[in-house]
């Protein structure tokens, strides 16, 4: 009889200590595996957004292109992994006038804390205009203005 005291004493506490803790590690996996997958599609997308922006500055820019205004329909998701999310840009400012210019887009996933970044690499003649793009809308953009001395200014519609 003393034995299966001693059993109950020693396995009473370990099983109460699984029951506690092993919901608690398998939430915390199960969330931190979404929250990477997340990323992933976050940075896919901005991958996809930042390589579409080039395609649009190596096509306008050729010469044979007239001055005038391009807008690309956004071809991404509208949602990541069932949230919208705001798309910014920013262009670097060299200090030589002459050299590439890099625009960094900014994907942010609302109502979470995920974010991912991605960068296109421009010609001297781009300039960037301040404008954010939202997921959802149906407004959702590339907007391209070129002018006659070959600037080209972009810009997110919607």
């Amino acid at each position: 009889m003393p034995s299966v005291a001693i059993e109950y004493v020693i396995l009473i506490p370990l099983l109460f200590s699984q029951v506690i803790v092993f919901p608690f590690v398998a939430s915390t996996m199960a969330s931190s595996w979404q929250d990477s997958q997340r990323n992933i599609e976050l940075q896919d997308a901005a991958d996809h957004l930042a390589s579409t922006i080039q395609q649009l500055y190596l096509t306008i820019n050729n010469e044979d292109i007239l001055a005038g205004t391009v807008t690309q329909a956004s071809t991404l998701p509208v949602t990541v992994s069932s949230y919208p999310y705001t798309a910014t840009g920013s262009l670097s400012s060299p200090s030589d006038p002459e050299s590439t210019r890099i625009l960094t887009v900014t994907l942010t996933l609302d109502e979470v804390d995920n974010t991912a970044t991605a960068a296109a690499v421009l010609g001297p003649n781009v300039q960037w205009t301040e404008s954010t793009l939202r997921s959802n809308s149906a407004e959702a953009s590339i907007d391209v203005q070129k002018f006659s001395n070959s600037t080209l200014v972009f810009s997110f519609g919607g």
